[in-house]
């Protein structure tokens, strides 16, 4: 039977990580990858990253990461928004993927059945430093310990105001599809970019960069619907923690500087099912 495993921020604009995700293989015909964002910048590298590993894998499922939603001045595609999650979601289905916009696919392989839900949140700035009461107040201490996330340029929240308004609107619906559209009884694997609790982003080395890193909206949903594994990116932190009896993996390839250090091989697929790890 066919394993389910994943991956993230490939950031495929390094040459490094080009070329290690032209080395990425299934151990077998049967294999699921999960995608969970931050491919790369240009819907030219996204598109060219997909399609080579939609040849190769059974199935596979993408999240978009802040990097896909940028518009930068590089990429020819000006879109901004709405419309370039909506181009980039329009790709996909061309080949063949799927995506937070297409019905959840239930896994029957090793370890199954499980619903794979791929989500796209976003972030409201409510991961705020202890003591703050608004995102105004969080937003001054992060900037006068220069931490600003590059979203605040390149990722325009078009037609929303606001990328938090955006990140609302996507909980609301998206919880709304879970709560209608996962049978009773059956276990989820929710993937989503950003940590959907908050507790892996006790560990950063700039604690003030949590802003841009989830919803506290989400804090309950591994347990509400029924979690086996959630996955996750956007850190650079790949690891494996577990929160409330849930297993929340980290599967992030991240920039050749963070990898390269590092003794394991990079690159290597997480496997999500069948769980290879035994829970506290």
């Amino acid at each position: 039977m066919g394993k389910l495993v994943a991956i993230s921020d490939l950031h495929v604009r390094y040459a490094e990580n080009r070329q290690i995700v032209e080395r990425l293989r299934p151990a077998g015909e049967d294999d699921w990858l999960l995608v969970a964002g931050d491919v790369g910048e240009t819907v030219a590298d996204v598109e060219w990253t997909l399609e080579l590993l939609s040849r190769r894998f059974a199935r596979v499922v993408w999240v978009p990461g802040n990097h896909e939603l940028w518009t930068t001045t590089d990429d020819p595609v000006r879109l901004k928004g709405v419309e370039r999650y909506e181009h980039l979601v329009g790709m996909c289905r061309r080949l063949g993927v799927l995506t937070p916009e297409d019905p959840y696919p239930v896994w029957e392989g090793d370890g199954g059945p499980a619903v794979i839900a791929p989500l796209f949140l976003l972030y409201d700035y409510t991961f705020r430093p202890a003591g703050t009461a608004t995102k105004e107040e969080a937003m001054a201490i992060a900037k006068a310990a220069g931490v600003i996330c590059t979203d605040e340029y390149f990722l325009a929240p078009d037609p929303y105001p606001t990328r938090d308004a955006w990140s609302r609107a996507r909980v609301e619906e998206t919880e709304k599809r879970l709560t209608r559209e996962v049978p009773d009884g059956l276990p989820t694997v929710l993937v989503n970019h950003w940590p959907i609790v908050r507790e892996p982003t006790r560990v950063l080395r700039y604690p003030e960069f949590a802003l841009w890193c989830g919803t506290e909206a989400t804090e309950d949903w591994p347990r509400r619907f029924r979690a086996a594994a959630v996955v996750y990116g956007h850190l650079h932190i790949p690891r494996l923690i577990w929160h409330h009896g849930v297993p929340h993996q980290e599967v992030s390839l991240g920039y050749p500087r963070e990898w390269q250090p590092r003794g394991t091989p990079p690159g290597r697929l997480t496997q999500i099912l069948p769980p290879v790890a035994v829970g506290p």
